[in-house]
């Protein structure tokens, strides 16, 4: 051919050509490539496994038997992940059958630029090139270099981060940023272990980097009040990984439609999508069947829930229903309803001097009268941890039900609701990196098929005449109506992203996070934590003398520090402990050491001034 080829990347430009270059124009218009050749090239590439560099194994257009992508309906190319989504590689959407072309690359541009590789050797981003996909154990997007992996894995005990630096880039150097660890640890997510437990660690790379993880969610490189966003206030909702937001655009791109029961591709794709959300949600409680995981708006719809359809049928004049002197304002309101209406009577759980519930007191309350018992796992005002095992195991002695409250549980520590014994839990997505206005309700099959549904109209009925109407069973009884369907599938991809950063990792981080931030706060003399329960989560709850909570949420706000103020829904538990409001920092994974001394920073500068702002 007479045309110049194209130049190879990273050629001279154009410009570098000799000025006087010929250029002949053919007879007849030629294909400037060779088609077989093109041809041999494109077989080649699309042979290519595109993510294998990153330890993914790309899917193939249908689920293999046995997969977990393969959904109770068998549709496989339906289920959330399963399509490449666009712009996370460039050139993968040039795939045939990808969702978009290459233009659309451009409103992805934020997700694609370029970040410094982590100090442990994790790629860019920590999530996986495909959404709600799971990838290979022990892969590169688990934040474990492939070149520690072998040496991690034999090590025993429960510990995770094996070094002095607390989840950020190992330098061999690098000084402990908490202070010594208590003689006596005590975990809220693990017993403490012995000492000869703690393996040993010849590299000094941690495998979990923070860093890695915080590129994952874009909200995070935002500025306010001029600075680095800093947000302290997990406890009210929690950020969303790009994941989850690619998930759900995805959704609203190629699958929008009601599910079940429509004869069309697009119904098919989006029962598939919404089914295998529930299946994540199983799975991640230790659920032992999916039709006990049932979708609501989040915890408050899941007590209402269960307290005008269990309650209404189970409670009647004289019963009693305890509750905890912790629990949110959600898990108060709904019973105080329940027990007016039925002339039953509330029960309250009291609590010592720390925020720790008193088993003693709570064992006095329980008798022949009890009907349920709820309590939550974690205090959204004190992160007390709640010892839900002996409540659950007395409360069945008196032949009561619980429900667990754990929206602020799910995200700290691992939950199995077998080993937890209780009749119900119920959790808010948007607590655990997914979608607001979707939440879980799980119960056992016995109790939930014995409870009349709570709402009626479409999706969950089987038959309907004028004279009478015969519902679906479990979990579509309680579905009733277009539930949410994408941030179902929004809270299915959230799931996943916790796993492949492993929900144990993130329990340990925390904690120490929780550690170094109570003994920061706690070194300042004009402060007084409010909740010192021996194991807690990831809420430290303070105030600050000579200051209200607004004016300290207000400074800290001038330095792009988020936190809550005010009674945080639990207005009792504070007057417990006669304030009626705190400042209230609440700590995730993608939280670092340096923003705990940015916060406790502005603390101290306001506790030296002199004059009282109270």
């Amino acid at each position: 051919m007479n045309l110049f080829p194209a130049p190879a990347l990273g050629a001279a430009p154009a410009a570098n050509l000799p000025a006087a270059a010929p250029f002949a124009v053919p007879d007849s218009p030629q294909p400037p490539f060779d088609p077989a050749v093109l041809a041999r090239l494109a077989t080649a590439f699309f042979a290519a496994p595109p993510f294998a560099p990153h330890g993914v194994q790309a899917p193939g257009n249908i689920a293999p038997p046995g997969s977990p992508l393969v959904s109770p309906a068998g549709f496989g190319p339906g289920l959330p992940g399963t399509p490449i989504p666009q712009g996370q590689l460039p050139g993968t959407n040039l795939i045939p059958a990808a969702p978009t072309n290459v233009l659309s690359l451009g409103n992805r541009a934020p997700a694609l630029l370029p970040a410094a590789q982590a100090g442990n050797g994790a790629p860019d981003k920590a999530h996986g090139a495909i959404p709600a996909y799971e990838p290979r154990a022990g892969g590169a997007f688990l934040g474990v270099p492939q070149a520690i992996k072998a040496a991690l894995a034999p090590r025993p005990g429960p510990f995770y981060f094996l070094d002095a630096v607390h989840g950020e880039p190992g330098i061999a150097d690098a000084p402990a940023r908490s202070p010594a660890p208590l003689s006596t640890p005590h975990y809220y997510f693990v017993a403490a272990p012995p000492a000869s437990a703690a393996p040993e660690l010849t590299e000094r790379s941690p495998p979990f980097d923070v860093h890695a993880v915080r590129r994952d969610f874009p909200i995070l490189q935002e500025r306010v009040n001029g600075r680095q966003l800093v947000w302290f206030d997990n406890a009210a909702t929690t950020h969303k990984p790009q994941a989850v937001v690619d998930r759900i655009a995805h959704f609203y791109a190629h699958e929008n439609s009601n599910i079940h029961r429509a004869a069309h591709a697009l119904a098919a794709r989006a029962t598939d999508a919404y089914e295998g959300a529930r299946q994540r949600v199983r799975r991640f409680l230790n659920a032992p069947a999916v039709e006990e995981v049932i979708f609501v708006r989040g915890t408050t719809e899941a007590i209402n829930l269960v307290a005008k359809s269990w309650g209404a049928q189970y409670v009647g004049q004289g019963d009693e229903i305890i509750v905890s002197h912790l629990e949110h304002h959600a898990n108060i309101v709904p019973w105080q309803q329940l027990a007016a209406a039925k002339g039953a009577t509330l029960r309250v759980i009291p609590v010592d001097d720390t925020g720790q519930v008193l088993l003693d007191e709570y064992r006095k309350l329980l008798n022949r009268r009890t009907r349920i018992v709820a309590v939550t796992h974690v205090s959204n005002a004190l992160g007390t941890v709640t010892p839900i095992r002996e409540i659950v195991e007395l409360a069945h002695r008196a032949g009561a039900r619980v429900l667990v409250d754990g929206a602020q549980s799910v995200s700290h520590m691992r939950i199995d609701v077998q080993a937890l014994g209780a009749d119900f839990f119920v959790f808010s997505g948007h607590k655990l990196f997914g979608p607001t206005g979707i939440g879980v309700l799980w119960g056992k099959r016995e109790v939930l098929e014995n409870m009349p549904p709570w709402q009626g109209g479409g999706n969950m009925i089987a038959d309907v005449t004028f004279e009478k109407t015969r519902y679906q069973p479990i979990p579509n009884k309680f579905e009733a109506g277009t539930g949410n369907i994408a941030d179902a599938v929004g809270l299915g991809a959230a799931i996943d992203y916790i796993g492949r950063i492993g929900i144990d990792n993130i329990a340990r981080y925390e904690h120490d996070l929780l550690e170094y931030g109570m003994r920061q706060l706690g070194a300042i003399r004009q402060v007084r934590l409010i909740g010192t329960a021996t194991g807690k989560a990831s809420v430290i709850s303070f105030v600050l003398a000579g200051h209200s909570t607004a004016q300290v949420g207000q400074a800290l706000n001038d330095e792009g520090i988020a936190v809550r103020t005010g009674h945080h829904c639990a207005q009792p538990i504070l007057r417990r402990f006669g304030v009626e409001s705190t400042v209230r920092p609440s700590l995730a994974f993608y939280n670092t050491f340096d923003e705990i001394d940015q916060l406790a920073a502005v603390v101290k500068r306001l506790a030296q001034h002199e004059r009282s702002f109270a």
